[in-house]
């Protein structure tokens, strides 16, 4: 019996985990993600002046491109997409679909990426883009705060000018020019990210999907010492493959019950409009332009001869929650306990449950099972952009504090945002404990009704 379990406090955001339900012991892994690219930002390096206008004052902020260092080689633009938050100080991004982030929820996220599609640096002739805004010519400076204040009044709602002028006229004609525009594709992910199944099967397809000419695939350690190997569907190993190329886990039969993954790795440009969250609960960021940059994905297979179970999980902004989805492609049903209620899933069948959560709350599930199998994922819930929650500004890292403007509270000289990006969720911990046990009851209630259902 797999056991999934909440305790009450952990720190970190996993966009994606894949869990594997059987197999040999496989605690404390890095939470497995969606896949693309991984980056650590380095703060604000092309910006301008901003103000934000609230009701308790005016507020002066910096406002432009924040660059990241791609993990394994690249360099990452990106704009904020979360005013009020700050950005930590080395915080490490993940590529993250728009439903993981305040973009799923937000009305106007295709606008913003028309505006990254039609602005600096994506164009980055800044004569032309000042003809185009109808202003007598663009700094860099000033197309990055413009392009950014533009932004910020879709991704959150803000009122908030460029104090440049060029730079504000530039941010009016976006904002009202913006079109809907549909969300990119990541540059790399693999689907379904956890396959199972029995000894002597192929396990699988996952597919490939990315922009990049090709892949690399690589098992990992390990599994050609069990005689499992990463093949395609007419039985041949694979060591690259490319967009929509269907791997599978060729496993021999008679095996232990096990698991195994592959990763597969890439260098391409990150489409623009992807967007960027954080562990940390650093403020959210959105891609404006990309280098030649590494990107990779990961998936995992276990195999059982009496039921295997592939459970992976995702954060789902639309409703404040978890999508927690186990898959049973065994012989055998597989029970395992969510939160205290136990649920049987039949041979064959798959069954998604959301666990809801409230913002900013944090959360801790381990899945344990045979042979010594234990994994856990952690993240903080960070669905929405904070308003007026909190007086951070998006200013970062070692660069000038904001001024103060109308009475406005502002960030003193020499502030560590690292340390002052706890405000916001600090008031949660206290009160974590008692949200699990309310959240336990509403996954009992919803997974009972579920179960009545399936059962009729």
């Amino acid at each position: 019996m797999a056991r999934l379990a909440a305790v009450t406090l952990a720190s970190g955001v996993a966009a994606t985990t894949v869990l594997l339900g059987a197999g040999t012991a496989a605690a404390d892994e890095t939470p497995q993600t969606q896949g693309g690219a991984t980056a650590t930002i380095g703060g604000l390096k092309t910006y301008g002046q901003a103000v934000i206008h609230e009701d308790g004052g005016d507020q002066q902020v910096s406002a432009g491109l924040f660059e990241m260092s791609v993990d394994g080689g690249g360099t990452l633009q990106t704009y904020c997409v979360d005013i009020h938050n700050p950005t930590q100080r080395d915080a490490r991004y993940q590529e993250t679909p728009w439903s993981g982030t305040s973009l799923g929820v937000n009305k106007d996220a295709g606008r913003i990426r028309w505006i990254l599609q039609n602005s600096y640096p994506q164009v980055n002739d800044l004569a032309t883009l000042a003809q185009r805004a109808g202003v007598r010519g663009l700094s860099e400076q000033d197309a990055a705060a413009g392009t950014q204040v533009a932004i910020w009044r879709y991704s959150d709602g803000a009122k908030v000018d460029a104090v440049d002028p060029q730079a504000e006229k530039l941010a009016d004609y976006l904002e009202k020019s913006a079109r809907d525009s549909a969300e990119p594709q990541a540059s790399l992910t693999l689907d379904p990210p956890a396959v199972s199944g029995r000894p002597g099967d192929l396990l699988g397809p996952v597919t490939v999907h990315t922009n990049a000419r090709g892949v690399t695939v690589s098992p990992s350690a390990g599994a050609g010492a069990g005689g499992v190997r990463i093949i395609d569907r007419t039985g041949k190993v694979i060591t690259s493959a490319k967009d929509g190329s269907q791997l599978f886990f060729d496993v021999p039969e008679g095996a232990a019950d096990g698991s195994a993954q592959l990763t597969v790795q890439a260098s391409t440009t990150v489409p623009v409009g992807r967007a960027f969250a954080s562990e940390s609960r650093s403020q959210t960021q959105i891609l404006a332009g990309s280098s030649e940059s590494t990107v990779s994905a990961t998936a995992g297979a276990t195999w059982a001869e009496k039921g295997a179970l592939a459970v992976s999980a995702r954060k789902n902004c639309a409703k404040s929650g978890v999508d927690i989805t186990a898959a049973n492609k065994g012989d055998q049903p597989f029970t395992f306990e969510l939160m205290g209620a136990e649920h049987t899933i039949p041979a064959g069948t798959s069954r998604t449950v959301t666990v809801p959560l409230q913002e900013d709350q944090p959360y801790d599930f381990t899945i344990t099972g045979p042979n010594g199998f234990s994994h856990r994922f952690t993240g903080v819930l960070d669905c929405k952009t904070q308003g007026t929650v909190t007086t951070e500004s998006t200013q970062t890292l070692s660069e000038p504090s904001p001024a103060t403007i109308g009475g406005g509270s502002s960030i003193s000289s020499g502030t560590d945002l690292a340390a002052t990006g706890s405000s916001a969720i600090t008031p949660m911990i206290a009160g974590v404990a008692i949200g699990l046990v309310v959240i336990g009851g509403a996954v009992l209630v919803v997974l009972r009704r579920k179960e009545a259902q399936a059962g009729e």
